[in-house]
């Protein structure tokens, strides 16, 4: 049983390890000319503390790395479109994972890649109030299947790096 005070820095650690690679991944250019197009390598993180640690914790770092980065990085656009992109994504993969019984982590991730978009759609309609943003859709998903697909085989690797009694 871990210390709460054991939990609540290996939580920080992690929070402060998914801004690390967010702020590393921002100085990458965009692969692809679409707006909202990324890696979301940060992504990795919020797997491997959902599989190890549960849905509570998981969604915790992700709060935090989103108000950490979007304060550091953005603007308050971003973050509505971070954290509402966010709050679908974890939840799809929380569901994803009970449904795969903690197997293919890779599909977890690309649902939540989808999510995470089909999220950000939403506040682009409400936000601007044209629907013809929703044109991006196809290719988002596309996106969404090819990163989500790299960020789930990376979180299966580094859970296997991970020593257990973390």
């Amino acid at each position: 049983m871990r210390s709460r005070t054991k939990q609540i820095t290996l939580l920080a650690l992690f929070a402060a390890l998914s801004v690390g690679i967010y702020a590393l991944e921002s100085l990458i250019p965009p692969l692809i000319p679409i707006p909202g197009v990324k890696l979301g390598l940060a992504n990795i993180i919020t797997l491997v503390v959902l599989k190890k640690y549960g849905i509570k914790d998981a969604a915790l770092v992700l709060i935090v790395r989103i108000l950490i980065t979007s304060l550091l990085f953005g603007q308050m656009m971003s973050f509505l479109y971070s954290f509402t992109g966010g709050v679908f994504c974890i939840l799809i993969e929380f569901l994803i994972n009970k449904l795969l019984r903690d197997r293919a982590l890779f599909i977890t991730a690309i649902f939540g890649a989808i999510f995470h978009n089909i999220g950000q759609l939403l506040v682009a309609v409400i936000i601007t109030s044209v629907p013809g943003v929703v044109i991006y859709a196809p290719y988002l998903m596309i996106a969404a299947i090819a990163t989500g697909f790299v960020t789930g085989f990376a979180a299966h690797f580094t859970l296997k790096l991970l020593p257990r009694e973390l």
